[in-house]
This record gives C-alpha cells, sequence and structure tokens, in this order.
C-alpha cells in the first residue's frame, strides 16, 4: 500500500489539498468530470526517477531481519561497514540491465532514450548507479558537439553512424535520501567521492563534509518540503529530458504529496515503494506561480529531527525494506 503525504497540507482557501504551500494551485484541475487536465507545452518536461541499485545496506537488513544493523551503536557512524553503502555486484548488474533497457527504449524520434542531463545524489550508491546506467559523464563544461560518442550499438542510429553526446552529471544534495539514524545514509566528504567519480559535477555541493546527517531522523515534515524544493529546482532548468538518481524513501515522501486526482491504480502505480535500479516517468508541469522564486541552498534544519519511521507496503502486499523502513521478511 503506497504512502500518502496528501493529508499533510490543507488549503485555507476552499479545503482542498494543496501540491505546495501558499501556492493557490489545487489538485482538481480543469472540469472535474472531465478526468483531464491541460497543460501549456513549453511549461512540461519529462523526468525519469531511478532509484539507486542494490547496495550492502539493502542485502544487510533482509538478512537480519531488522535495521538495527544499519545503527551506529557506539562508535562513529563514519566507522560503521555500511556508511554510505556501495553497490553489491548484483546492483551493478542491475545498473548495466537498466542502461541495456534505456538503449532500446524509443524516445522522440530516436530508437533509445537520450538524456539532457542526469541529476544524482551525493551518495555513494547513487554516484554509482549513475555511472552503470549512464556510462560517463560529459565534462562540466564541455559543449555536446566536443563531446560526442557512438549511438547504442545495434540501433539504427548507431548503423546510419549517427552521434550523440552523453548527458552531464549534475550532483545536488536535494535529492538524497532522508538522512539521519541510519549509517547507510550518511555520506563521505566530497573531496573523497569527487577523487572517485571525475567528470560528475559538485559545483553546487555546499558542504565538503556532511553536515545534514544527525543521530536523529529527518522529519517527514522537512522531507517532504526539501522534495517540492527539489521540483521546483528542476523546473528552473532548461534542459526538457532529466534523470534524476535517488533514493526510495525520499521518492516517497515527493510522490505521496501528488495523485489525489489520479485513478486508484495510476496514483499506487506513482506512490508505490520503488524498486531497485527502478525507473519511474514523470511530466513535471510548471503553473507559472513560482517560476521567478529563488532557489536557496539546501542546509540543516535549525529544529531536532523526530526518529518517526514509516512504513511502506508495495503493490504485492509484502512489507519491503529502505534505509528508512521496517526490512522485508523473505
Amino acid at each position: 500500500m503506497a504512502t500518502n503525504f496528501l493529508s499533510m497540507k490543507k488549503s485555507t482557501s476552499t479545503g482542498g489539498l494543496n501540491a505546495m504551500v501558499d501556492d493557490g494551485f489545487e489538485y482538481s484541475l480543469g472540469p472535474p468530470e472531465s478526468g483531464f487536465s491541460l497543460f501549456l507545452a513549453d511549461r512540461t518536461k519529462k523526468v525519469h526517477f531511478i532509484r539507486h541499485a542494490e547496495g550492502y545496506h539493502n542485502v544487510a537488513t533482509k538478512e537480519t531481519g531488522d535495521n538495527t544493523c544499519l545503527l551506529r551503536g557506539s562508535s562513529p557512524a563514519s566507522a560503521h561497514a555500511l556508511y554510505d553503502s556501495r553497490l553489491t555486484a548484483k546492483g551493478i548488474d542491475q545498473a548495466e540491465m537498466l542502461r541495456a533497457h534505456l538503449a532500446k527504449r524509443p524516445s522522440g524520434s530516436r530508437s533509445f532514450t537520450a538524456f539532457d542531463l542526469v541529476v544524482v545524489s551525493p551518495l555513494t550508491r547513487t554516484c554509482e548507479t549513475a555511472l552503470g546506467v549512464f556510462g560517463s559523464p560529459r565534462e562540466p563544461g564541455k559543449p555536446a558537439f566536443l563531446a560526442t560518442t557512438d549511438a547504442p550499438e545495434g540501433s539504427p542510429e548507431w548503423a546510419a553512424g549517427a552521434k550523440v553526446a552523453p548527458p552531464r552529471f549534475l550532483v545536488r544534495e536535494e535529492c538524497r535520501e532522508r538522512w539521519g539514524r541510519y549509517v547507510c545514509d550518511g555520506r563521505r566528504p566530497i573531496r573523497e567521492i569527487a577523487a572517485e567519480f571525475p567528470n560528475f559535477d559538485f559545483s553546487e555541493i555546499v558542504h565538503d563534509d556532511d553536515v545534514f546527517y544527525a543521530d536523529g531522523r529527518e522529519t517527514d515534515e522537512h522531507c517532504c518540503a526539501r522534495a517540492v524544493k527539489f521540483l521546483e529546482w528542476l523546473n528552473k532548468r532548461p534542459e526538457k529530458c532529466i534523470a534524476v538518481v535517488t533514493h526510495s524513501s525520499f521518492l516517497r515522501h515527493l510522490f505521496g504529496q501528488f495523485g489525489e486526482a489520479l485513478h486508484d491504480d495510476d496514483r499506487d502505480s506513482l506512490q508505490r515503494l520503488a524498486g531497485n535500479c527502478e525507473l519511474r516517468s514523470i511530466i513535471l508541469c510548471s503553473h507559472g506561480n513560482k517560476d521567478g522564486k529563488a532557489i536557496d541552498p539546501l542546509m540543516p534544519p535549525t529544529q531536532a529531527p523526530s526518529t518517526v519511521r514509516m512504513k511502506s507496503e508495495s503493490v504485492m502486499g509484502q512489507k519491503e525494506s529502505e534505509e528508512s523502513q521496517e526490512p522485508v521478511k523473505f
């Protein structure tokens, strides 16, 4: 069963539910009985959200049956073996399988899916996933016409000798996992991560050390709010086809705020727990009333975070595991 965060914000004017605080936008768009919504095409962009592939922390919680193995105990969190957890061999295979899928997934006029930009959480497992799915990124500052490579092997474009430019990889703190409590959700210093992942663009990261991680869990409210802030930032980007490599709890807090007006099956598909290396594509539409708003850098919350853990169930009715949930039992 999907986790729904829609009840967290009520409109003060009509009693309806709002997607963003004080934006004046109601979920019921257009004639309610029509079942449709109309948007101006130039205010939309396609965003492909990808949860990271399998990490060692995922395996550990499945094997132990709970999340105790993700607690730091009496030692510093950064000393734990699962701190900023990496991908397993299976996870690396999952990323390569998704890459092969995208190479044959038609998009626009091409026989494969190409991206203008890949946005990546700064945690190690998401950087590893992005590298496995998309290959080496384009060097920051290098124009696309100077960084072309062959189209996916075996495609009609490849047979015709067509060239494509690899996307830029831009790292953003806003789409990292819900932080705190569990050691897998802390990150190493950026100086270490950047050295391991050359040509990833870390220029918009403010802090070298992880100033967000703490023993207390980030609140649901804060995670929901930064997820919507992340949408505002995406909306300001000039690219039209964007991939975001992120985490399942972050996606629950993002998608759980949307979908009230959707058919039940569509809402469940949007809000359900994402599997490892799962691709979920959406159309992001701006209503224009926040387009000029400045986006401030993400900073640590001033209030102490809660330690409340949210549970989620898959569409199969089985409890699944993620960094902030009860682990799967199978």
